[in-house]
């Protein structure tokens, strides 16, 4: 497949539960693709709700045994995290199956469309490009969107996995990966950039990645308060650009008189000598530089301003960002995907803007980031979290695999106590979720953080369930 054409190919999604891989799912679904696929979690009987909904699609799930790969036509999809001992891919390679990554096939969908919007930068992404589908929704338009993240405006209970839209307007959203390079992969027409920050690779490459992808496209939208992207932006001829800032008027979207709310933000927007009120119903400033970056982004897909205003105020987040589950006892449970050092401390300033105690659940996402990131993560909580904050730590999700056990939760919560901030180490998740629902008391906010594992969103509306028996 060169286009995007996919009706009636037959594709087979190893790790289809991931959250990238379930977009894509829906969306070669969407254009009449067989699909099948086959995941760890399924076997595992991990969120079977997930899967039940990749079923109702029409798409046939396989133990990721090999069984589900019969035939040479078969298109083998997996991400770049499965190895190739794996039954599926063993027997991918003895049928001679096409082989993709996720970010290839996810390019050639993107490249072929009639409007690709690409939305990149260590943060926000997610944000973003879900932003960027509210507007192109209340606009009229009907877009393709692939997103890394469940969009709350879209979900209903007939798609509670809303992390991809299949539409049949000219616009595929997809926010793009630096991390695995896939980002050289993308030819957009529209090229987002929110930041670059150190995550992955070193600034050198990200510059290089980065500065390649806003040089393919017909416009670029660059946040100018970050200084490595706003060096990428000057590049650029001017009347291809579109900067935007929280601190420079003169940039061609401007944000000031910003006011926040516990779980919103409002401020004005300022565009070639107009101005508007903007309301969103996510909080923070970080929050307001994603709708300058997706407000311009729709500008440049051609949408008015008055319906892009109108289309980021139906924008309600996406689920695991800063997510609201519930409240009980006085006590409001919030589950967030912060995972490295920049996204937690970013969450921890918009909760601190506002008063009440922190109690934080961080399970990390593996021993490998821990030893990656044990400096970084110490530092950052011992200069973010409040004197009466507490912090706990189970130990990291553990899939399977062999993995060495160098630094561990105890390592990272020994830094952050000698720092002089609280912090426990509790190995098991169930009892590091029940001591923080004991010491909570009315007027804290209880945060459940972590990455890759599902779960912690059923643990967080658990949590709430457990403040509310205990009155």
């Amino acid at each position: 497949m060169h286009d995007g054409n996919v009706a009636d190919q037959r594709f087979f999604l190893v790790g289809i539960g991931g959250s990238g891989m379930m977009p894509l799912a829906m969306i070669l679904r969407g254009r009449g693709a067989i699909v099948a696929g086959s995941d760890r979690g399924l076997d595992q009987g991990r969120v079977p709700a997930k899967f039940d909904a990749l079923r109702t699609l029409g798409i046939d799930l396989f133990a990721q045994d090999g069984s589900g790969i019969t035939a040479p036509d078969q298109i083998v999809v997996a991400s770049a995290a499965v190895e190739e001992t794996v039954a599926d891919m063993v027997a991918a390679a003895r049928l001679g199956c096409q082989r993709l990554s996720r970010a290839e096939l996810n390019a050639r969908l993107f490249n072929a469309s009639a409007l690709p919007i690409g939305v990149a930068g260590t943060s926000g992404k997610s944000t973003v490009t879900g932003m960027i589908a509210a507007i192109l929704g209340a606009a009229g338009r009907d877009p393709t969107v692939m997103n890394g993240a469940v969009m709350k405006h879209v979900a209903g209970s007939d798609r509670p996995f809303a992390s991809a839209l299949v539409g049949q307007g000219e616009e595929y959203v997809s926010e793009v990966d630096e991390s695995d390079g896939s980002i050289a992969l993308y030819a957009p027409r529209v090229a987002v950039l929110n930041n670059v920050s150190l995550d992955h690779k070193s600034l050198d490459e990200l510059n290089l990645l980065f500065g390649d992808f806003l040089a393919k496209a017909h416009h670029a939208v660059v946040n100018a308060d970050n200084a490595d992207a706003a060096t990428l932006a000057m590049r650029l001829p001017a009347s291809r650009v579109t900067r935007f800032s929280l601190r420079d008027a003169g940039a061609g979207l401007f944000a000031d008189a910003i006011e926040e709310a516990p779980f919103a933000v409002r401020f004005a927007l300022h565009h070639r000598g107009e101005t508007r009120a903007v309301a969103l119903q996510v909080p923070g400033r970080h929050n307001v530089a994603n709708a300058l970056a997706g407000i311009a982004a729709a500008l440049a897909a051609g949408v008015p301003l008055d319906a892009a205003v109108a289309g980021v105020a139906r924008f309600e987040g996406l689920r695991r960002r800063f997510d609201r589950v519930g409240a009980a006892a006085g006590v409001t449970v919030i589950d967030d995907f912060g995972h490295n050092p920049d996204k937690i401390a970013a969450t921890l300033d918009t909760l601190h803007a506002f008063p009440g105690r922190l109690i934080l659940l961080f399970q990390p996402h593996g021993y490998g980031p821990l030893k990656v990131m044990r400096a970084e993560l110490a530092a950052m909580f011992a200069s973010k979290l409040a004197p009466d904050d507490l912090l706990v730590l189970p130990d990291p999700v553990y899939q399977g695999g062999t993995v060495t056990r160098e630094v561990t939760s105890a390592d990272v919560v020994r830094d952050v106590a000698v720092a002089g901030r609280q912090a426990l180490h509790l190995p098991e998740r169930a009892a590091a979720a029940a001591h923080c629902v004991a010491v909570a008391r009315a007027g804290d906010r209880i945060v459940v953080m972590g990455a890759r594992d599902d779960t912690l969103s059923l643990l967080a509306a658990e949590m709430v369930e457990m403040l509310a028996r205990r009155g």
